[in-house]
């Protein structure tokens, strides 16, 4: 959740904007901190590549998790986690990593650690999830 908090500060953003203003915040800072602009500092030009890779990570992590992205695949979503099995999760930091079968693979943000083991200790884990965990926290998916 830091991760997410950071990132929407560094574009101005809020949990409703929309994926054409962060399109646009985008495309301005790295206008502004495009490496090749940086010709004569080497400091600065190491500072912008640094920068600009942040900003790049941030906006696909924006644009994955925005309400306009679950609401184009809430379709998709709603089938994988009420039909396809968990057969595997991982839980660090408060990020929960769901494979369902056809290693379709979801992260969860600001999972707390209780929840998680009230996930491993449960009877059945896709009940549990589907009652405490699928539309309850933030999430994206990390499928390759």
């Amino acid at each position: 959740m830091k991760k997410i908090t950071s990132y929407r500060a560094l574009f101005g953003a809020t949990k409703t904007t929309n994926l054409a203003e962060l399109k646009t915040t985008y495309r301005n800072l790295i206008k502004e901190w495009h490496p090749d602009k940086i010709q004569d500092d080497d400091a600065r030009r190491e500072e912008a590549e640094i920068k600009s890779k942040v900003i790049i990570e941030a906006y696909h992590l924006l644009v994955s998790i925005s309400p306009e992205t679950h609401a184009a695949n809430a379709e998709e979503y709603n089938r994988i986690t009420s039909t396809l099995p968990i057969e595997d999760f991982d839980y660090k930091d408060e990020k929960l990593k769901i494979v369902f079968q056809d290693n379709i693979v979801y992260e969860y943000f600001g999972v707390p650690k209780n929840t998680y083991v009230k996930l491993v200790n449960a009877p059945s884990l896709a009940r549990f999830a589907k009652r405490h965990i699928y539309n309850s926290f933030t999430f994206r998916n990390v499928s390759k």
